[in-house]
């Protein structure tokens, strides 16, 4: 599935808009909440949204913070691989084909 990000795409949209159907699909199907419960549902809900935000922002950076290090290294590999290549064509012939 990671091979074709379009598809892994529509599927995810597909089985997120279909719980999110299932999901109020069976709230009407319950019993409907009195005034006071459902104020104390939305502040449950509103806690659980920003602890559920908190969570996605702190994996996001810390995704973009190693992103970020692999690609500092990467380029210092490539660095130190051309300075290696520059030394080695200041050997004198013979040495340098070794």
């Amino acid at each position: 599935m990671l091979n074709h990000p379009r598809w892994f795409l529509v599927i995810s949209l597909a089985v997120l808009w279909s719980s999110a159907f299932l999901g109020a699909f069976l709230e009407r199907a319950w019993t409907p909440l009195q005034d006071q419960e459902r104020e104390l549902f939305g502040t449950i809900v509103a806690a659980t949204l920003t602890l559920l935000g908190l969570l996605i922002g702190f994996s996001f950076s810390m995704a973009i913070s190693r992103y970020d290090e692999r690609k500092n290294h990467e380029e210092a590999e490539a660095n130190a691989i051309g300075t290696e290549y520059t030394r080695a064509g200041l050997l004198p012939t013979g040495v340098r084909k070794r």
